[in-house]
């Protein structure tokens, strides 16, 4: 595959990402925007704002077959004191989400006891990983 059509493969999933999130979680388009194609750091520049509703650090890969450890790697390297997770596309399926599984158990115990959203778990969590680091 060309360079710019692999590219182009990854700007689409970029963009897929951000569209849901303006979407889904009520964040104005303007509080974020898919980063430049080739620039290093995450994936998907976010507002304060935006913050807010998704702490989370985006990467998204959108190729027929990859390394997922890299990825995730990559997401970490990139994540800040942010939450990192990885959004796997390929042709013809439905995009995947990668996060850490002790992250993702303790967002569904918040949900069930009704304690926590979601967002102010994941925060919590990136709080204390920056801490660990």
């Amino acid at each position: 595959m060309l360079t710019s059509s692999a590219k182009s493969k990854g700007r689409r999933l970029q963009q897929w990402v951000r569209t849901l999130l303006v979407e889904k979680l009520d964040i104005h388009p303007e509080d974020i925007e898919s980063r430049p194609m080739g620039s290093s750091g995450e994936d998907l520049i976010m507002a304060r704002a935006a913050r807010e509703k998704f702490p989370f650090s985006v990467e998204a890969k959108n190729q027929e077959s990859g390394n997922v450890w890299k990825a995730y790697e990559q997401a970490q390297a990139n994540a800040k004191t942010y939450t990192p997770i990885v959004v796997l596309k390929k042709n013809r399926e439905k995009p995947l989400v990668v996060i850490d599984a002790e992250v993702f158990v303790d967002m569904v115990a918040e949900i069930n006891e009704g304690n926590k959203s979601y967002t102010e778990k994941a925060r919590d969590y990136a709080q204390v990983r920056s801490i660990d680091d």
